[in-house]
């Protein structure tokens, strides 16, 4: 199944202290950026964000699955997806640790 825009809308409506918040889809889902550093994922209408020690350490309680078949467990958030404070912090803190992607060599062009 895949995600609503409109979940995804409101996820990210709740993390948006946290800094530039932007989404891509991909497969039907989305990855969720912070600052341009990928720092969650929608899947089935659930969020999955990268875990950390320090996101360890502010949530309340950890709970972890992956977001896809094969994929490396993730925190799930689901009950504290109403407090924007907390969901900020977890964001900024796991942008914090995460590094930003390196810049995409440009194409060679082709010559006939």
């Amino acid at each position: 199944m895949a995600s609503d825009e409109k979940f995804v809308q409101f996820v990210c409506d709740q993390m948006a202290a946290a800094g530039e918040i932007t989404t891509r889809r991909m497969f039907g889902e989305y990855a969720v950026y912070c600052d341009e550093k990928v720092v969650a994922l929608v899947c089935d209408n659930r969020l999955f964000v990268k875990p950390t020690q320090p996101g360890r350490e502010l949530l309340r309680v950890v709970v972890e699955a992956p977001p896809y078949t094969g994929a490396k467990p993730h925190f799930l958030i689901e009950d504290d997806l109403d407090d924007s404070i907390l969901l900020s912090k977890l964001i900024s803190v796991t942008a914090s640790q995460m590094q930003k992607p390196k810049p995409k060599a440009p194409k060679k062009k082709k010559t006939a």
